[in-house]
């Protein structure tokens, strides 16, 4: 068991949170009770995950993605309004960590994909804080082999943008919505760019310029940062720690 705001304060510091620009308040984003025993995970704050986490008696919920995004309409109204209000009817606290889950050297979104993987982390690259990792596959895989490795850790088949047939070693990534880092990647003279997303701009882009890319799911890419942190939160306060899985194919 630990307070909640010792659990917030520890949260901050390990993740480096003021390290960060974001497009969301990263911390504790609902308040509730004072003491966490039960803590529940998941990769977004949707209802489904609130409601699962309240029927399993979770004390708090951590997630990647929570509320109050730069932009959207801050009224708490519709379905803002009933996901926050099961939370504070069930004194559930939430808290959420975007950009210092992804980028965290331990427990980050990037690093956990990495070892999933079988990668080999090499380095950073991109804006600073550097979010997005490259390094090498432990063989050469052809780029169908490597798109169904991914299929196969992730449980989800990648859309591919294929741009010949020569094997892969150096690969870049970053999970989530990071298709804007397909320039960079291969400015680097990777062989291959892993995300979440594509857009439209990405397919020509990486034929362009001549790099593989791999969209493999924003929430399938996203899973593992939030599991492993949890579990780390659980050991460390001997917390009881469960991870919320909900479909989503994006």
């Amino acid at each position: 068991m630990v307070s909640l705001m010792s659990l917030v304060s520890y949260l901050h510091e390990s993740l480096q949170v003021e390290a960060f620009r974001d497009y969301a308040p990263n911390g504790l984003q609902v308040e509730g009770r004072a003491e966490v025993r039960r803590l529940a995970s998941g990769v977004t704050a949707s209802r489904a995950v609130v409601e699962a986490a309240i029927a399993a008696g979770a004390d708090a919920l951590l997630v990647h993605h929570g509320y109050f995004w730069q932009g959207e309409d801050a009224r708490i109204v519709g379905m803002k309004k009933r996901r926050v209000g099961l939370l504070l009817a069930h004194d559930v606290s939430l808290l959420a960590y975007h950009l210092p889950l992804d980028a965290h050297a331990q427990f980050g979104n990037n690093v956990q994909l990495a070892q999933r993987l079988g990668i080999a982390v090499s380095g950073r690259f991109g804006p600073d804080p550097a979010l997005v990792m490259h390094g090498e596959l432990p063989q050469p895989l052809s780029p169908d082999g490597l798109a169904r490795l991914l299929a196969e850790r992730l449980g989800r088949a990648p859309l591919h943008i294929r741009v010949g047939d020569a094997a892969i070693r150096s690969v870049g990534w970053c999970t989530g919505a990071a298709q804007k880092y397909l320039e960079a990647a291969a400015a680097q003279g990777l062989d291959a760019y892993i995300s979440g997303e594509v857009s439209e701009s990405t397919v020509h882009a990486a034929r362009e310029l001549g790099i593989h890319y791999f969209a493999a799911g924003h929430h399938a890419t996203e899973r593992y940062g939030v599991q492993a942190l949890g579990a780390h939160l659980a050991e460390k306060f001997s917390l009881e720690h469960f991870f919320v899985e909900e479909d989503n194919p994006v």
